[in-house]
């Protein structure tokens, strides 16, 4: 079996007069935590809608789990789960019911079982029987990652999975991706919050001008930063530093 969870090559979007992906390539290993790292609009939403199915590119190729985005949709769709930019659950129904009915959809043969598994899980068993709109950003946030977790996908993408959550429940949500890649998940994530990629991701790649323009590992990353400057101390670079700088230096160049 390959090692390989997400191969990338040469993708190809565009919107009307605006291209948007110019030539992406990227790979993803199994089990690992891949951040694409990238400000508005540089195609990280993109990517991923290509690579669950619900877009389809203008060129170039994308593989999940071995199955191709285009030929075989339908084999990728039984491979992934998604998690977009907001919690896609029902205020109107229970933590319980949004799993049950999930579960259902999606053939899982004990429902109640694999919800009331996912409610502990992911410590949401005391909130089960209370409507999904009473709860907080964090624990909305853990039951739609819950839900995405039925039928034990072997890949999902969290795209911004943080935004507009607190403090608090950022921490929860990382915590909670942290436990699935331990668990053997592989996670596809896309975030503009640099601080988020510095602690999930086993590695980074950086999308600019339709492009990635640089990919590794923190450390590898790290050496792309001018050497730190011995004052007193020798002050490392953050995420953040590299990020500007790598992006800087790709605009210069033009």
């Amino acid at each position: 079996m390959t090692d390989i969870a997400i191969h990338v090559k040469d993708l190809r979007k565009s919107f009307k007069a605006t291209e948007v992906l110019k030539g992406v390539d990227f790979e993803v290993r199994r089990g690992e935590i891949f951040a694409l790292l990238g400000s508005n609009g540089a195609g990280k939403t993109t990517t991923i809608n290509i690579l669950s199915t619900l877009l389809k590119p203008d060129d170039g190729s994308a593989s999940v789990c071995g199955f191709d985005v285009g030929r075989q949709s339908e084999k990728v769709r039984e491979s992934i789960s998604l998690t977009g930019q907001f919690a896609a659950v029902d205020g109107i129904l229970t933590g319980r019911e949004n799993l049950v009915l999930i579960a259902k959809l999606r053939g899982v043969a004990d429902a109640h079982k694999t919800a009331d598994a996912l409610l502990s899980r992911f410590g949401l068993s005391d909130a089960a029987k209370r409507r999904a709109d009473t709860y907080s950003g964090g624990m909305a946030r853990r039951l739609d990652i819950a839900m995405s977790l039925v039928g034990t996908p072997a890949v999902i993408f969290l795209d911004e999975p943080t935004t507009g959550l607190d403090p608090e429940g950022r921490l929860e949500v990382w915590k909670t991706a942290k436990d699935l890649a331990d668990r053997g998940t592989t996670i596809l994530l896309t975030t503009q919050n640099l601080e988020e990629a510095e602690q999930l991701a086993d590695r980074i790649a950086i999308l600019h001008g339709g492009k990635i323009i640089a990919s590794g590992t923190l450390d590898e990353l790290k050496k792309l930063f001018p050497p730190a400057k011995v004052e007193y101390i020798e002050k490392q670079p953050s995420l953040e530093e590299i990020f500007l700088a790598i992006v800087g230096q790709k605009e210069a160049s033009k």
